[in-house]
C-alpha cells in the first residue's frame, strides 16, 4: 500500500564466508532467515531488521481487507473511495512487481507483490460493481456472476504466476550487462512506484473534504499501511549500526523506498486527523434516508383523514 511494499535490495551486506562447493557459507547464521530468505544474519541488529522487515509485509498484506469488508457490508463503496486512490495504488504495485522482477528478488518478496495486486484488483471490481448496481434501478443476475468469474479466475492466477515467475528468472540468466540494465531499471520502477503512492492519497484526502466524511472507509486500511511503512523504515535503520559495506551505497539503494514509505507514512496521519474531525459526520444521503421514512406514514395518515 505504500512505497515500503517493495523492499529493495535484498542483501544488507551480509556476512557469506568463503564457499563451499561453488555455494557461499554462512557461518554462524540464523537457520530459518537462512532458509526462508537466503540471508545470512549472525547479528542482532540484522535479526531485528529481518523480523521487523516481515512484520511490515504481514501488516501490507492485511492493509486491504477490511477495506473490502466495508465495502461489502454497506455497498456504497463508490460514494466513500476515490477511484484516483485505487488506480495510482494499483500503478504503483504494478511498477513494484516490474522492479522485483527487473531485480530478481526473492520468491517471498514476489508472491507478496502480486498478492497486492490481487486485493488491489478486487478493490476496483468492488468498485466498479457497485456503481454499476447503485446507479441501475433493475437488478442485473449477470453482473453478480461476472464478479464472481472475475474473482476465480484472479485467484487461480494468484495460484499459478508466482511459480511461472519464478521458475522464468531461475532459468534466464544473462550477460552482466544485461543483469546491470536490468537492476537499474528496477530502481526507476522504484522510483516510479513511489511517485504512484505518494500520489495515491491526495484524491483519497479531497474525497473526504469535499464531502466531510469518511463515513464507508475503513480507517484499519490506513493504520495498517502505517504500521507497514513505519516497520518498513525501521527495519532499514537498523540494518545501519552492523552494516559490513558502505553505508551510502546501502541508503542510496533504498532511497526510493524510504522517501515513499516516510512520505506516505506523513500523509496518512492527514488521513487519520480526517478521520478524527468526521468522525461524528454523516454523508448527506444516509442523513437525508431515515427523514424520508419517518415522513411518509404520516403523509399518508392525513390523506386518509381527509377523505374521510
Amino acid at each position: 500500500m505504500a512505497a515500503g511494499r517493495f523492499h529493495g535490495e535484498t542483501s544488507h551486506g551480509v556476512n557469506w564466508t568463503t564457499s563451499v562447493a561453488g555455494k557461499p557459507l554462512c557461518e554462524n547464521g540464523t537457520p530459518w532467515i537462512l532458509y526462508l530468505l537466503e540471508e545470512c544474519v549472525d547479528n542482532i541488529w540484522e535479526y531485528l531488521s529481518v523480523v521487523i522487515g516481515l512484520v511490515s509485509m504481514f501488516c501490507f498484506l492485511l492493509s486491504t481487507l477490511p477495506q473490502v469488508y466495508v465495502a461489502y457490508r454497506n455497498g456504497k463503496v463508490e460514494e466513500a473511495m476515490s477511484f484516483g486512490f485505487l488506480l495510482f495504488l494499483f500503478s504503483g504495485d504494478l511498477t513494484n512487481f516490474a522492479g522485483c522482477y527487473l531485480t530478481n528478488q526473492l520468491p517471498i518478496q514476489v508472491v507478496a507483490v502480486i498478492f497486492y495486486i490481487f486485493t488491489d484488483l478486487i478493490l476496483i471490481s468492488q468498485f466498479i460493481y457497485y456503481k454499476i448496481k447503485n446507479s441501475s434501478s433493475k437488478k442485473n443476475p449477470l453482473l453478480k456472476w461476472l464478479c464472481f468469474m472475475w474473482c476465480g479466475v484472479g485467484t487461480l492466477l494468484l495460484l499459478s504466476l508466482p511459480k511461472i515467475i519464478i521458475n522464468s528468472t531461475t532459468t534466464t540468466q544473462g550477460p552482466g550487462i544485461n543483469r546491470k540494465s536490468m537492476k537499474l531499471a528496477g530502481f526507476v520502477c522504484g522510483y516510479i512506484a513511489t511517485i504512484f503512492y505518494l500520489l495515491s492519497r491526495f484524491p483519497q484526502l479531497y474525497k473526504n473534504f469535499q464531502r466531510q466524511s469518511t463515513e464507508g472507509t475503513s480507517y484499519l486500511l490506513f493504520i495498517l499501511a502505517m504500521m507497514g511503512n513505519g516497520t518498513y523504515g525501521l527495519s532499514v535503520m537498523l540494518v545501519l549500526p552492523a552494516l559490513r559495506g558502505s553505508k551510502q551505497a546501502f541508503i542510496i539503494n533504498h532511497l526510493a523506498w524510504l522517501i515513499g514509505s516516510m512520505g506516505v507514512l506523513i500523509l496518512d496521519f492527514f488521513v487519520t486527523a480526517q478521520f478524527i474531525l468526521y468522525r461524528n459526520n454523516r454523508t448527506p444521503k444516509s442523513v437525508a434516508l431515515p427523514s424520508t421514512t419517518e415522513v411518509e406514514p404520516l403523509l399518508c395518515e392525513d390523506e386518509e383523514q381527509s377523505v374521510l
